[in-house]
Parts: structure tokens; C-alpha cells; sequence
């Protein structure tokens, strides 16, 4: 039995939260441009949760972009599709599943432009949600008169051009825009593109002052690991389970992130179904969430990942399940990581929250996060996530941040390759991992040259944007940490410095 809303009368299962009938008549009141599984696992997953509260009372028209696939499989399901949301909430395990509702329907711009375009006509539109990945908010020589335009901003601009001269420029019916691509200050370079387009189609002054009075481009950051489909085995045992099939199932963690930046209540009206979820955060900057996500998660991850590969793990969960990396990452957060960013906008309560729920998002034993991938242009990492955190430890303490600097000798002796035919590789445990970062030459040259390789390298503020060496003992610490990895391993090593921590708190 394929879900569909005739078929949701014949589902028995009690393990699955059921939409009510009356959610497929609400009226439409979002645009969302992409059918990614991001959108799905999180905004959309939002407004099904405060539609089954009756609290937003609206629905999602989404326009798929891209060529691939079709609409068919929506239509098929009528938009509905099954969220599973699986991991560790607290310590203790989660498994739930929801249908979510929240799609009216899925239109192609290449195939549907004329009836997007009609939708813009809709009084009760309020929202814009976008995921178009990062390359999506770029500004491109794009005509409105084209069907469809070829970029998103060139979409979004002929929809809000049709809207305002259907409204005869009404104030009242601009939009809340809300993109989500994971790109910094993504509204504020999305709006500047739209208003540049404007200016290169020759549009009215009169359009241009409507859309940066009428609409509201808000600035978002959004943090859920999102797998997607299921595989075929799960998918199969989850049908099973509730009695119905489900080609556009996915998987979601549990954890749930939405910081929006605004002040206006002119937008927090429309966005009532922020009410619906105390992870919806409606806040007048978004700095503070950005921070706290780049440091705390991303930080973590990295100066994780040489330890893990050393150790053998491949997984994130297989390296947490060993209780001396799980009590390094404990300490690396709660005793380092956190006490570097407190500052008069980030309270020690926020960090150790946080903290709570990156063990909890590691240990997902329904995710198999690879060690080799988050290795990905490791130095960039590194130094976009870790070197503001040592200098910001020096600013306020005058002892050695010893898990930042174990996790930085880890990472330089990972970096310390061989050249071959397919690249610059690192052997571990018999495997061979191909490096995939773009300094992975710089770093080889330094090593060859085997005299003073980590002042060397702490030394050169091309790589990190300052001399790392003026910190006082991090260098010794990087060495010594390196000689100690290589006369007992990286376990030992973490364990003796667990140790060592364990006595003094």
C-alpha cells in the first residue's frame, strides 16, 4: 500500500504520527524553491509540527529547480512522506516517525514557470524558503523575461516582479525570505544579488523601493544532519513496521537547529510557526548560534579526526563508543572549547548545553559520519575553526589548552605524506588515504626538510593568518605530543592525558 492521503484511513500503525485530514485543505502560504532533504528534514518538518498544533495553519508550494527526476513521485505520494527521526536525545536512545503534511504541491520551473508565476498572485503567501546549495546565491547575467529564468535569484526576482505588479505594489503583501543555503550571511548577499538583477533588467525605481521595503531578507543558520533515504534493508523493516510504502522516506537526527535573524515583528507574525518548537529561534543576530555551532561541532570534528583515523576508527560513533576518545571530546569541549568563546554574548551555560548535544549527535548509532570525509581540505578547517580558538584561550588563561594542541599534533603528523602517483597519501594501519587538501604539497615540503617542522609550520601566518609560535608552550606541546603518538599511539595517548585531567578536577 503506497502512503497517499486516501490510504492514511487504512494505516493501523500506532508507531507513526498521522497528519489530520482537515491539514490538506489549509491554504498555501510558502514558497520554497528546492525538494533537498535538508528542506524536508527541517523547515518543512517545522511547519507540519505547528500544523498538527494549530498553530500556523498553512502549506508548503515548492518548486523544484533542477533537472533531475520529476515531480512524480510527490504526486504519487500526494506530497506525503515519512520523516524518521533517529538517534541519541539526552543519553537515551530516540526512534520516532511522523508523516509529514506540510507539501501542497511540486511544480518544475522548466516545465510550470507560467503557474509559479500564477502563484505569486496568492494573498495568503507570506514566506520564501530556499536551499539551492551554495552555489545557488551567485549573481549571473539572468533575464526575467526568460521561462524560467536560469538562476534562483532570477526565479525569485520574476516571482516578487509578477507579485508586485499583481498588488499594484501593496506594502502589505511582500514576503519573508528565508534561505537556508550554509553560506555566511546568506539573506544579506541574496538580497544584494536580487537588487543588482533588478538594476540589470531595468526594473522601476518603484519595484526596487517595494522590494527592500515590502520584503524581509533574514539571515539564517540551520544545523540537523540530514541523511536522506534510507537504505534499502531499513527501508524495508520501517514498512514493515507501519504498514505502508514510503518512496520518499527519509532520515533525520534528532537534534534541530533554526536561528533566524530579525527584530521585526512585522516578520515574526508570519513566522507564527516558530511557536510550534523551542529550536526555532527568532533572534536579532545570529552570531552567537554561528559561533557556537562553528566552534563547539565543526572545531570538535576537526581536531577529532587525526586523532580517530590514528586510532583506526573510521566512524564517528565507532570512535565514540571508545570511552578514552569519548572522554577527550568530553574534555576538549567542556574544559577548552567552551571556555575560549564565552564571552558577553555566549554564557557558560549556552556552551555546556551545546556540548551535551554534540556527544549526544557523535554517538548516533544510526549514522555512519566517516573520519576520511571530515579529513576533507583538513588545513582549511583548521584553520578557519581551530586558530581563533587558541588565540582566544591565550587571551583569557595562561596555561597550555593541551586537548587543542594533541589534536594539532595529531592533524600535523596525519599531514606528514608520501608522494605517489595518485597524490599525496598517508598510510594508516595498513590503509591508504588519499589527501585531499590543498596545502597537502606544503605541508610534505616541510616535512622532508625534517629540521624544525612544527616551529616551521606554527611559524607560517600564510597558512593560519598569524605566527601560532607566540603562544607560550604550544609548539613544545605540538612536539611533544607528536613523539609521544609515535612511541605509544594515539590511545595511550589520550588516555594518559584523560588521566592527567581527572586528577586535577
Amino acid at each position: 500500500m503506497l502512503v497517499s492521503r486516501e490510504n492514511l484511513k487504512n494505516i493501523k500503525s500506532k508507531a507513526v504520527e498521522l497528519p489530520a485530514p482537515s491539514t490538506f485543505d489549509l491554504p498555501v502560504r510558502i514558497l520554497q524553491f528546492g525538494t533537498g532533504v535538508l528542506l524536508r528534514g527541517l523547515p518543512d518538518y517545522y511547519v507540519d509540527k505547528a500544523n498538527k498544533q494549530g498553530i500556523f495553519n498553512g502549506r508548503i508550494l515548492v518548486v523544484k529547480s533542477t533537472s533531475s527526476n520529476g515531480t512524480d513521485e510527490f504526486k504519487e505520494q500526494d506530497n506525503i512522506y515519512t520523516l524518521c527521526i533517529k538517534g541519541i536525545e539526552d543519553g537515551e536512545q530516540v526512534v520516532k516517525y511522523t508523516l509529514i503534511n506540510a507539501i501542497s504541491n511540486v511544480l518544475s520551473a522548466s516545465k510550470d514557470w507560467q503557474e509559479i508565476l500564477k502563484a505569486a498572485e496568492n494573498p495568503d503567501l507570506d514566506i520564501v524558503f530556499s536551499n539551492t546549495t551554495e552555489v545557488g546565491i551567485t549573481l549571473s547575467n539572468d533575464s526575467i523575461e526568460e521561462n524560467p529564468p536560469s538562476s534562483f535569484p532570477g526565479k525569485l526576482l520574476s516571482f516578487l516582479y509578477h507579485r508586485f505588479h499583481h498588488f499594484d505594489g501593496d506594502e502589505q503583501k511582500g514576503l519573508v525570505i528565508l534561505p537556508t543555503e550554509l553560506i555566511s550571511d546568506n539573506a544579506t548577499k541574496l538580497k544584494k544579488i536580487i537588487i543588482t538583477l533588478a538594476t540589470q533588467n531595468q526594473l522601476s525605481a518603484a519595484f526596487i523601493a517595494w522590494l527592500t521595503s515590502a520584503n524581509d531578507f533574514c539571515n539564517t543558520l540551520v544545523d540537523r544532519i540530514v541523511p536522506g533515504k534510507l537504505t534499502t534493508q531499513d527501508k524495508m523493516e520501517v514498512e514493515n513496521l507501519l504498514g505502508y510504502q514510503d518512496d520518499l522516506m527519509i532520515m533525520a537526527e534528532p537534534f534541530s537547529l533554526w536561528a533566524i535573524e530579525t527584530d521585526s515583528e512585522r516578520v515574526k507574525q508570519k513566522l507564527s510557526f516558530a511557536k510550534a518548537d523551542e529550536n526555532i529561534k527568532l533572534v536579532p543576530s545570529i552570531n552567537k548560534f554561528k559561533e557556537i555551532k562553528l566552534r563547539l561541532l565543526n572545531g570538535t570534528h576537526t581536531l577529532s579526526t587525526a586523532i580517530a583515523l590514528w586510532s583506526g576508527f573510521e566512524t564517528v560513533t565507532e570512535a565514540m563508543n571508545n570511552k578514552h576518545f569519548h572522554q577527550f571530546v568530553d574534555n576538549l569541549m567542556r574544559l577548552e572549547i567552551g571556555p575560549a568563546i564565552v564571552n558577553q554574548h555566549i554564557e557558560k551555560d549556552d556552551t555546556a548545553q551545546f556540548s551535551r548535544r554534540v556527544i549526544d549527535r557523535f554517538s548516533n548509532p544510526f549514522l555512519q559520519h566517516r573520519w576520511e570525509s571530515i579529513a576533507l581540505n583538513y588545513t582549511s578547517k583548521m584553520s578557519m575553526r581551530v586558530i581563533d580558538l587558541i588565540h582566544n584561550w591565550y587571551a583569557k588563561n595562561h596555561v597550555l589548552p593541551q586537548h587543542i594542541a594533541l589534536g594539532f599534533a595529531a592533524y600535523l603528523k596525519f599531514m606528514n605524506s608520501q608522494q605517489q602517483e595518485q597524490g599525496f597519501v598517508q598510510s594508516i594501519n595498513g590503509k591508504t588515504i588519499t589527501l585531499q587538501d590543498e596545502f597537502a604539497p606544503l605541508l610534505h615540503d616541510y616535512w622532508i626538510q625534517e629540521e624544525n617542522v612544527v616551529k616551521n609550520v606554527l611559524s607560517d601566518d600564510n597558512l593560519w593568518g598569524k605566527n601560532l609560535t607566540q603562544y607560550k608552550g604550544f609548539a613544545e606541546a605540538v612536539q611533544n605530543f607528536i613523539q609521544e603518538i609515535n612511541a605509544n599511539g594515539v590511545l595511550h595517548t589520550i588516555e594518559k592525558l584523560n588521566a592527567s585531567w581527572e586528577e586535577t578536577y
